[in-house]
């Protein structure tokens, strides 16, 4: 039997991920994971939830995310997977899973004032954004303490595609979704295979 796909859509805040990994998992026809996701979740099972200190809500989204993950993929489930993790976070969880899991990742980038334009605007538009940091987010771009260029991506030696998601998708969706599923039933391109794919 071969091993389920674990597919990594990685990325500093602003840059796309949530949207790629949603559409990505809907043309694989595979669940997606999104860490924001299992994090608001908690915050409605957490009266009282104030993000605006010390964050008591990290470290068990932290956990309960990879617990998912290795959960799914030991049960032979491919899945798209979405974090703002940087190398150091990701690196140690994803090893453990790479015996288990052929494990791609999508690194997506963009310019800097787009990312931050747009963690500007899902703050304003999305009531449930206030689980997480990201006013504390801007205030760290306003001040030059943050900037996603400082973000520091996966380092792991496995296939790996950077998409640009400046203005769309570069490369496209179809190429995207090749590069994720390859190995599958009726996707028989071999891995790194799709365009833009580079090693780690």
């Amino acid at each position: 039997m071969a091993k389920p796909i674990l597919n990594v859509v990685s990325g500093a805040p602003g840059t796309g991920k949530t949207t790629l990994a949603r559409r990505l998992a809907q043309e694989l026809g595979c669940p997606a994971v999104v860490r924001d996701e299992i994090k608001q979740g908690m915050v409605l099972a957490t009266p009282g939830f104030d993000p605006s200190g010390d964050d008591p809500l990290n470290l068990p989204t932290l956990r309960v995310f990879f617990d998912v993950l290795a959960t799914l993929v030991k049960g032979g489930v491919t899945v798209v997977a979405e974090a703002a993790f940087q190398d150091r976070v990701w690196r140690p969880n994803l090893e453990p899973l790479a015996g288990v899991a052929d494990i791609r990742v999508i690194r997506c980038v963009t310019p800097a004032a787009t990312a931050h334009d747009r963690v500007a605007r899902r703050v304003a538009g999305d009531p449930h954004r206030s689980a997480h940091g990201d006013r504390k987010l801007l205030a760290s771009i306003a001040d030059g303490r943050y900037s996603i260029d400082s973000f520091v991506p996966i380092s792991l030696d496995v296939p790996t595609l950077t998409v640009d998601t400046g203005d769309g998708y570069r490369p496209g969706i179809p190429e995207i979704a090749a590069f994720a599923g390859a190995g599958s039933p009726g996707r028989p391109r071999t891995p790194g295979s799709a365009p833009g794919a580079q090693p780690a």
